[in-house]
């Protein structure tokens, strides 16, 4: 596979050298048997005192069964002389063929990934409440999985039966075949239910092959609640990720099980966007930042290796354990871009990890191998019963509208489809703002199939806004207004912001020279070029995600005179009907309503 993964590291790092007198890694590694990694012992007789195992991990797919498109669909490669250049990647199709592939001349390999394997998925997944993935995922042999925030946009009630199986509650069965849900386990550890103040699922996994043995524990981050609707979460409870995984890791070991890999559905953000950059390289600092820095830096050094998910990007990082020595830290970006392959040295006389000898790099999942016939299948199956729907036509674009910067042309196109949508159920509907998360996607002018050059359906629509949330409409003072603004870059939202993206008709300057919220210029903001007075009233479109104060928008959860209203996604393809046309398409938002001092 070297030359369908496109280069990539292979990284090796050393341990501190122990107090029994193994001074240096060279000396470590020398202490080490010849047969350390054949798994064979002299003479052939009997399994040698080190295996290689293999770990091949993803995260964050998301329902992305096919390749996604425009930036969604590529990754960033740095190349020897030092520039960089975007392959198109991507696709149940191809990641079937390049894990099938990673797996031969292994014969021992365990398939993870890191949460969010579904929700928020285009239309033939998302459709059919993403059974469609979890069959692709049984395909691709995954053997465990913990958790991520969007296992939970249904509620644990649907998360249970994608573990478990059964038809729809209300949509019933969509094949004649009745869903027998996933054959991994989805673990939970940190996700209890209140009543019972258990884990709704398994909170570890054990892997075994012959005398290997592997624990798996799972968590996804804390503040879930905070970034996923209040129903899909009601009664449930979400623990420190830290003290779970201690917790489960402690258990574990009482059961002899010594080698463990913790699944945490937390992530960080590296120096660089590019998947194969050396965040250990000389110079490049810690190399990554972000939550799951400080959850690396204090999970037990029981614990071997940490696969994680969440923010998207992509890293092969090592953290120092709380003991001081090196943890492999890593995230496979999003989408099914990218995979990782880990090679962990398993310790028969220990039952541990000889982290010595870990190994871990990403590879791209490139289109240039051929696509799995089993998946093509699928992928026919599903779509053929999306098309009525999907196919739909529901606008027409001149450009491509991109999902991407600080404020996006997308991010801008929702907020005016929801703003007018707004005006439409009261006319006196001031402006709209959406969040950022809730933007899945761009819309791409030449899109794939045969639908034609410009044209949106209503399955494209569904990828960029698959949520269902509804417009609702709530009364806000000016100066509520103006700290909703403020909480964009303050609180919870202080490390990483979550910039709203406004109706055409509210601008305002933004100055990331100044920390907390001081990064927005009061005076700055004005409705149709006006000041905002904070005595007066202003009504405010959002979607009911956001209207609950949700992403740390609590002063959007106090609004009074509530109206709902029909979901998001007919408010855009509403929007989109309307205002284009196949001789008059619509341009791109100029993603100029925030002025950014930098």
């Amino acid at each position: 596979m070297q030359a369908q993964s496109r280069p990539s590291r292979r990284r090796t790092y050393a341990l501190l050298a122990s107090a029994a007198g193994l001074a240096t890694a060279a000396a470590l590694a020398s202490a080490l048997p010849a047969d350390a990694h054949s798994g064979k012992g002299h003479g052939h007789q009997h399994p040698g005192r080190y295996q290689d195992v293999q770990l091949l991990s993803f995260n964050d797919l998301h329902g992305n069964l096919e390749p996604p498109s425009g930036s969604s669909g590529r990754v960033t490669e740095t190349q020897a002389d030092g520039t960089t250049k975007t392959i198109d990647a991507g696709g149940v199709e191809y990641l079937a063929t390049h894990l099938r592939e990673a797996r031969k001349g292994h014969p021992y390999s365990v398939t993870a990934a890191g949460g969010d394997m579904v929700g928020a998925s285009p239309l033939i997944s998302g459709l059919f409440h993403d059974e469609p993935t979890i069959e692709a995922l049984n395909k691709l042999d995954l053997d465990v999985t913990t958790v991520g925030n969007h296992e939970f946009d249904e509620g644990a009630r649907e998360l249970a039966r994608l573990q478990n199986g059964g038809c729809h509650p209300t949509d019933g069965c969509y094949t004649d075949k009745k869903f027998k849900g996933a054959d991994f386990p989805y673990l939970a550890a940190n996700v209890l239910d209140e009543k019972t103040d258990k884990p709704i699922l398994k909170p570890y996994w054990v892997w075994q092959k012959k005398d290997v043995r592997i624990g798996f524990i799972g968590v996804t981050l804390e503040g879930t609640p905070g970034i996923v609707s209040a129903d899909g979460v009601k009664g449930l409870a979400f623990k420190d990720e830290v003290e779970t995984i201690n917790k489960y890791a402690k258990v574990l070991q009482r059961q002899g099980v010594q080698s463990i890999v913790a699944l945490v559905h937390e992530g960080g953000f590296p120096s660089s966007s590019s998947y194969n950059y050396d965040c250990d390289s000389p110079g490049a600092g810690s190399g990554i930042s972000g939550p799951i820095v400080d959850i690396a830096k204090n999970v037990t050094p029981a614990v071997d290796a940490l696969v994680t998910g969440h923010t998207h990007t992509a890293y092969v990082c090592t953290v120092d354990d709380p003991a001081g020595n090196p943890r492999m830290v890593t995230s496979a970006a999003s989408f099914g871009r990218l995979y990782t392959d880990t090679t962990l040295t398993y310790d028969r006389r220990t039952g541990d990890i000889a982290r010595t000898a870990v190994q871990s790099a990403n590879h791209v999942v490139t289109r240039d191998v051929a696509k799995a016939p089993d998946m093509t299948e699928l992928i026919g199956k599903w779509n053929t019963l999306a098309a009525p729907i999907g196919n739909r036509a529901i606008g027409y674009i001149a450009a491509d509208v991109n999902n991407t910067g600080t404020e996006s042309p997308m991010g801008d196109l929702i907020a005016d489809a929801q703003f007018a949508y707004g005006r439409e159920l009261d006319p006196g509907t001031d402006l709209a703002l959406m969040n950022p998360g809730g933007v899945r996607a761009g819309l791409t002018y030449a899109a794939k199939g045969s639908e034609g050059d410009g044209v949106v359906t209503y399955a494209e629509g569904f990828t960029v806004q698959p949520f269902a949330n509804t417009v609702n409409l709530q009364d806000f003072t000016g100066a509520q207004l103006i700290q909703v603004l403020k909480e964009q870059v303050s609180g919870t939202n202080a490390a990483a912001p979550k910039i709203l993206q406004p109706s055409a008709n509210l601008t305002y300057t933004l100055d990331l020279t100044k920390t907390g919220a001081d990064r927005v210029v009061t005076d700055s903001v004005k409705l149709n070029g006006t000041a905002v007075d904070p005595a007066a009233t202003y009504r405010v479109a959002t979607n009911s995600f956001l209207a609950g104060g949700g992403d740390g928008f609590t002063t959007l959860g106090q609004g009074t005179g509530d109206l709902v209203g029909t979901d998001d996604l007919s408010a855009l393809a509403q929007y989109l009907t309307a205002n284009s046309s196949a001789t008059s398409p619509l341009a791109p938002p100029a993603a100029n309503r925030i002025t950014i001092v930098q």
